[in-house]
């Protein structure tokens, strides 16, 4: 086992954890906030299985999700607009349980837990079907075009996956207010989107022919 990404791993997935809950709670002014628990639960839990299962069996892909930075200019200021959304988002999702403020039923919290396993379930799905997925954009020697599995469906199923937890983790919160500022995420990864098929059409080969095989980017028969 490789210590070195073990401890990284480790270090990222703790950081995580401690600032989503200082995030949350905080703002919350109490650890009596249960949809905050169980946002923390279905959030980190799966990520904790995945890392370990990465950390056995492709600890190559696990380093790669571990890189983020990122080389390409427009690729960091997107980067830097999604942390600012969650900072916001779960901030006023805090302040809405603080304060008092409209809450989402516990049923629709609950529902939307479910529906973000799903998205998890997704997510596992794209890491098993291409080797090459990397947090950061770039084309890895010797990729190759993947156009099976979900990638027969949608260019980009792992966004496809984030989109549907992303936009479930302010429901799971109880804050509508927070899912107004999630709103925002369809027109970053749409960005994100743009550059990232501008770099993989002039590095990636078989890439173009790929787009015109598969019509749609994000979500099947919409766009």
């Amino acid at each position: 086992m490789d210590k070195k990404l073990l401890f990284q791993a480790v270090i990222k997935f703790i950081s995580g954890f401690v600032l989503t809950g200082v995030l949350v709670f905080w703002t919350a002014g109490t650890l009596r906030f249960a949809n905050g628990w169980l946002f923390m639960g279905v959030l980190f839990v799966p990520m904790f299985i995945a890392g370990v299962v990465l950390l056995l069996k492709n600890p190559v892909l696990l380093k790669k999700r571990l890189e983020s930075k990122e080389k390409q200019k427009e690729q960091s200021l997107v980067v830097a607009f999604s942390g600012s959304m969650f900072i916001a988002g779960f901030v006023i999702a805090g302040f809405n349980f603080r304060f008092g403020w409209y809450a989402l039923p516990t049923s629709i919290s609950v529902a939307a837990g479910v529906i973000f396993i799903f998205g998890y379930a997704i997510y596992a799905r794209v890491l098993k079907e291409n080797i090459y997925l990397s947090r950061t954009i770039e084309v890895q020697e010797n990729q190759k075009v993947v156009d099976t599995g979900l990638y027969a469906i949608v260019r980009h199923p792992m966004y496809s996956a984030t989109l549907i937890l992303f936009l479930s983790m302010p429901v799971i919160l109880g804050s509508v207010y927070s899912l107004a500022v999630f709103m925002v995420y369809p027109f970053i990864i749409a960005k994100r989107i743009k550059y990232e098929e501008i770099l993989l059409e002039k590095e990636l080969t078989g890439y173009k022919e790929y787009k015109k095989k598969v019509k749609y980017r994000l979500v099947p028969f919409i766009w």
